[in-house]
């Protein structure tokens, strides 16, 4: 099934990508996406029914170590280095006003 593109569809395509195309990129376009298209049109002739379907190249592992539960960092020590606290807590500039 070979699918041929206009130069209408291809500024209706621009129109909603929000692109502003002369009359020579409108031509370009029309003719690359013909290209395409076609490409895919023949893409579609090989069967990959026996084919299964995968998401990488490569098979995947996890390389991150194992969550281990430990001792938090103890208060003291965590505001230490803290240019300003307060109650217990980073005092940090207002970003938003009320």
């Amino acid at each position: 099934m070979k699918k041929e593109i206009s130069q209408e569809e291809v500024r209706y395509i621009a129109h909603l990508a929000r692109l502003e195309l002369n009359k020579e990129e409108e031509e370009r376009f029309t003719g690359q996406l013909r290209e395409i298209l076609t490409y895919v049109d023949k893409l579609k002739e090989i069967d990959t029914e026996k084919v299964p379907p995968t998401s990488h190249l490569f098979p995947l592992k996890n390389v991150f170590r194992e969550d281990k539960q430990k001792n938090s960092l103890p208060l003291e020590k965590a505001l230490l280095n803290a240019p300003q606290n307060k109650r217990n807590q980073f005092v940090v500039p207002r970003i938003v006003s009320s």
